[in-house]
């Protein structure tokens, strides 16, 4: 498990050295990596471009498929609602993730995840030895454009 968290930095610090927010994501399909993303909305002017969405849209074309049942998916920041309605809509069945969004405390991820409008439930982990991690690359980042 930890490998992907590592991945997912990796992917994420490939945001930062595009003066994209750090944010990285690893899909993993029966322990082996399927599909990897990083921030690109800045690169391609599109609010679409979190690190989760380009993670989901390389593994569907891989696996050839939209439903990405039997995936997880390891990313280095608590997803938003669009990336959580979408990793929900791809039926992805677990996020493992690094640091809490700090700016709300809303829960609107297990929200979206335990929706009852979707035939599809999601679990979600925080992991916790990546937490500190993953938020000081985020809060490094934000100080810098300051």
């Amino acid at each position: 498990m930890n490998e992907f968290m590592e991945m997912a930095l990796l992917e994420a610090e490939k945001a930062r050295k595009r003066e994209e927010v750090p944010i990285g994501a690893v899909i993993v399909k029966s322990g082996k990596v399927i599909a990897k993303g990083f921030n690109k909305r800045e690169k391609t002017k599109s609010a679409l471009n979190h690190a989760e969405i380009v993670a989901i849209r390389k593994a569907c074309k891989k696996l050839k498929d939209w439903r990405l049942e039997g995936c997880e998916i390891y990313v280095t920041l608590k997803p938003c609602p669009m990336c959580a309605g979408a990793i929900a809509n791809a039926r992805i069945d677990k996020v493992y993730y690094g640091a809490d969004e700090t700016n709300t405390n809303d829960n609107l991820a297990e929200q979206i995840f335990a929706s009852t409008r979707l035939n599809h439930k999601v679990e979600m982990e925080k992991l916790d030895a990546y937490s500190e991690k993953c938020a000081q690359m985020l809060s490094a980042f934000f100080r810098s454009k300051r």
